[in-house]
């Protein structure tokens, strides 16, 4: 089992066992309250759940989902069940404005949920941030979402996206002659999540002296990954740090496979996260020793991990996916602001005390700086088998086996 991990400072009660919510409507556009200060919290999010990220875009509608489900049974917030409305923006980041917008003049919600990827809550946070709304997000940790001077806007993992992947840069760069990797490639999809963390990771490898043979940025919409993996194959890299985020990352795996071309180390962001999905679209054989940043394991001892894990396999049946127990983790921290200041009109005060406080989460504790931003580390998980496993830091690991590289079995 994982070591707890926590942080000095004041912490706040997860609120797993205190926050019970109601997810009631779905894509509804039937407005209105939900019934005065007697009636449920209605609670807006819009989320992709069709289009190209619609794979983690509905991971996090069943992680809010089972936020709800356990803060109802346990009494509601505030002593009121919660209402959960959830659109569809389609994975367009203009439909999600017009989401955000109807959410708050035409539903007339309390509160505010994020939604997935850092493309999307760009434009939705600023919608929030117009209307001095509260906005705690599951997944968006570009460095660009934290630069704008936002008061209301919180990120619920433990670091921002350029720190994704410093731990294995740095564990790679710092193995001896002989074992260090002597090339890399840094293929990515356009993405303001995955650009920055790769970039992070490369500026760490090239430091310690893995030379980069190949860069490319590829179109969100790209579906043909063949000349790529020619590309990198060419060039002989070792190593592939390839910022994704799921069908891209499938699709880089399935080309790399067809191509016969097996670099030592193959790491990828977000896709491998997505536990039975990417590993029935990959191939279960060729998982093993893929690594990626994360933020959650279902084996972590963190509070009410494992009442989370539980209820996922209850509602939905197998091991929730990281994105998932983000959104999960999003409940509890707007769930903790709300019980701190005791309503729902001062969103300025929930917000400052976020930033005073820390709040305990399946996550971890987090904590934010002033801008937003988390102020933890990512963990480095690595498939093993049928599962994930943190490798990385030593300190929490989840394991005492370090797969050294990539070991597929099949050929895609």
């Amino acid at each position: 089992m994982a070591k707890i991990f926590r942080r000095r400072g004041l912490v706040a009660t997860a609120l797993t066992g205190v926050l019970a919510v109601g997810l009631a409507a779905c894509g509804g556009d039937d407005g209105g309250s939900g019934g005065g200060e007697d009636g449920p919290i209605r609670i807006g999010t819009s989320l992709p759940l069709t289009g190209e990220f619609s794979q983690p875009g509905l991971a996090a509608q069943q992680g809010y989902e089972v936020w709800q489900e356990m803060i109802n049974a346990e009494g509601g917030l505030l002593g009121r069940d919660v209402e959960l409305v959830v659109k569809d923006d389609a994975s367009n980041q203009n439909t999600i404005v017009a989401d955000y917008n109807a959410l708050i003049s035409q539903e007339e919600v309390d509160l505010l949920l994020g939604t997935f990827s850092s493309l999307l809550n760009l434009p939705a946070s600023a919608v929030a941030e117009k209307n001095q709304m509260l906005y705690v997000e599951p997944a968006g940790g570009s460095p660009e979402m934290f630069s704008r001077g936002f008061k209301y806007l919180f990120f619920t993992q433990q670091a921002t996206a350029d720190l994704q992947g410093k731990l294995f840069a740095e564990y790679l760069a710092g193995l001896p002659e002989g074992e260090k990797p002597e090339t890399a490639a840094y293929p990515s999809i356009d993405d303001p999540f995955a650009l920055p963390a790769v970039e992070g990771m490369r500026e760490i490898m090239e430091a310690g002296g893995i030379e980069t043979v190949y860069t490319e940025t590829y179109a969100i919409d790209t579906k043909n990954f063949d000349s790529i993996v020619t590309s990198m194959k060419s060039e002989d890299a070792d190593v592939v740090v390839h910022g994704s985020v799921f069908e891209d990352g499938v699709g880089m795996v399935r080309a790399m496979l067809k191509a016969d071309f097996k670099p030592q180390w193959l790491y990828q962001t977000t896709a491998p996260s997505l536990g039975e999905q990417y590993a029935d679209a990959i191939g279960p054989e060729n998982t093993e020793g893929i690594l990626f940043g994360i933020s959650h394991s279902p084996k972590a001892n963190t509070p009410g991990n494992e009442e989370f894990v539980a209820k996922y396999e209850e509602m939905f049946g197998g091991e929730p996916p990281e994105d998932a127990a983000d959104a999960f983790a999003s409940g509890q921290v707007l769930a903790a602001a709300v019980e701190a200041v005791g309503d729902l009109e001062d969103q300025t005060a929930m917000a400052d005390w976020l930033r005073e406080n820390s709040v305990e989460t399946i996550l971890g504790d987090l904590s934010w700086n002033e801008d937003g931003s988390p102020t933890g580390e990512f963990l480095i998980g690595q498939w093993q088998g049928d599962s994930v496993e943190f490798v990385l830091p030593e300190s929490i690991a989840t394991t005492d086996t370090f797969i050294q590289g990539w070991q597929p079995g099949g050929t895609g």
